[in-house]
């Protein structure tokens, strides 16, 4: 097959054009960045802790400030890259999150600090959908996992390559200068979008608008593996909100670790979660390629793993060890990486180009909104318990829980293939019938 895209039988473009990986490294990066800012409060959560003298439920709200807006925005942003090049989207993006990281940098209060997260998680909201619906304008959908899988590679990247490098700023110089770090890491992608960013070549979103079957947005919204996607995903990002927010205090009051070990600890999770959803890409392109239906490849391929770590999970407060705790704890919640590879080509296979980014910001706002209950929650519970790492196993078991119920309602309406065959022969039922409105007798 040639590098360029070539026409198919259908009319579609088809094939991986010139410069595609290009994109997909570059917006790789840009998810690094993306989580190497999530981390920063957690990773330096009993310094800052200190200095502010925040209490356990105050730190809690401080995790869970960072996506007030996160959804708001998500879903905003989602229509305006409908009809906006999702180029210049990406960049403004980028661009916040930066500007919000420099007023850490010198003496700052409570306020200032929660203020600054509830910006950055605006400016972070629509980060994956909006660089998972650029890729896609570079992929056909056969050839979409490998890329989506890179791009959710970005989340833990960004974690094991920061956090050595700002574990050491905050140990040898301050946790003021690791946001100040972050910034200019944000400006330095900035430059390099700038240079060599480009907007995908197989799909003209504003030409498809005009051309291809609508879908209303209710049907959209309503069909099963949609709901399904959201609520797989708020249970394994319930999982991923703990870890940005609670991993490392709990490494350090709850199991005793100094903050250098714990920085080295805190990469355990997104070492292994990088490697599930490295797995998940691979085994599902391979699945689809030996003729195994998305329903297979995708739906179940994503649910299972979230089910098995929440098992696991759930064996964290009966067993001993601070060594046997992690493992379990890096194991259980790395297993849900999966669903994020998963779900985003899943609604793109039944979702029209034109409303495909709406479709995708939506569901990020719907299945972040864990992210603001579950840091507050293990807050709230450790500031209640009578004992700290009790407080800490309360919290960790309401996330396998949480999990379990998530992945097993993910696994019974995943059916991306058959909603897909629904979706378009409702559609086409629809244009007929209004066609036959409108038309002279």
């Amino acid at each position: 097959m040639s590098a360029q895209g070539t026409p198919s039988a259908t009319g579609k473009t088809t094939g991986t054009p010139k410069g595609a990986w290009t994109v997909t490294f570059l917006l790789f990066l840009f998810m690094v960045v993306n989580f190497a800012d999530k981390i920063v409060v957690g990773l330096a959560g009993v310094p800052i802790m200190t200095d502010l003298k925040l209490d356990a439920e105050q730190f809690g709200l401080l995790g869970s400030s960072f996506f007030f807006l996160f959804s708001i925005s998500a879903i905003v942003v989602g229509f305006i890259v409908n009809k906006v090049p999702t180029r210049w989207v990406l960049l403004t993006l980028a661009v916040i999150w930066a500007l919000a990281q420099f007023p850490m940098v010198g003496s700052v209060s409570f306020t200032t600090l929660l203020i600054c997260r509830v910006v950055l998680g605006a400016g972070e909201g629509p980060a994956f959908s909006v660089a998972a619906h650029a890729i896609y304008k570079w992929f056909p959908d056969e050839k979409r996992t490998l890329p989506t899988a890179i791009l959710s590679q970005g989340s833990a990247f960004g974690v094991i390559l920061a956090v050595p490098a700002l574990n050491w700023v905050i140990v040898n110089h301050s946790w003021h200068y690791a946001f100040g770090a972050l910034g200019i890491a944000g400006l330095i992608w900035v430059c390099a979008w700038l240079t060599f960013g480009k907007e995908g070549p197989l799909e003209d979103t504003q030409a498809l608008a005009s051309t291809e079957p609508k879908i209303p947005y209710v049907q959209l919204l309503t069909s099963r593996t949609f709901l399904g996607c959201v609520i797989a995903t708020f249970g394994a990002y319930w999982a991923l909100s703990l870890g940005l927010t609670w991993f490392t205090p709990f490494i350090v009051k709850g199991l005793g670790f100094s903050q250098s070990q714990a920085g080295f600890v805190s990469i355990l999770p997104w070492v292994f979660g990088a490697t599930i959803v490295i797995l998940t890409g691979w085994i599902s392109q391979v699945m689809m390629a030996r003729g195994y239906t998305t329903r297979i490849s995708r739906g179940v391929l994503g649910s299972v793993p979230l089910i098995i770590g929440g098992l696991i999970l759930s064996t964290m407060p009966h067993v001993q060890g601070a060594g046997l705790q992690i493992a379990l704890l890096v194991v259980g919640s790395g297993l849900c990486g999966a669903i994020y590879v998963v779900c985003p080509p899943m609604l793109g296979e039944f979702t029209p180009a034109s409303q495909r980014g709406a479709v995708l910001a939506i569901y990020g706002a719907l299945y972040t909104l864990s992210g603001i209950i579950a840091p507050n929650v293990m807050g709230t519970v450790i500031q209640r318990a009578g004992n700290m790492v009790d407080g800490y196993m309360t919290g960790f078991t309401i996330n396998a829980v949480v999990m379990v119920g998530s992945g097993v309602i993910g696994l019974l309406l995943l059916w991306p293939n058959t909603e897909k065959a629904r979706l378009t022969r409702r559609a086409t039922l629809q244009a007929a019938a209004l066609k036959g409105a409108v038309s002279p007798t």
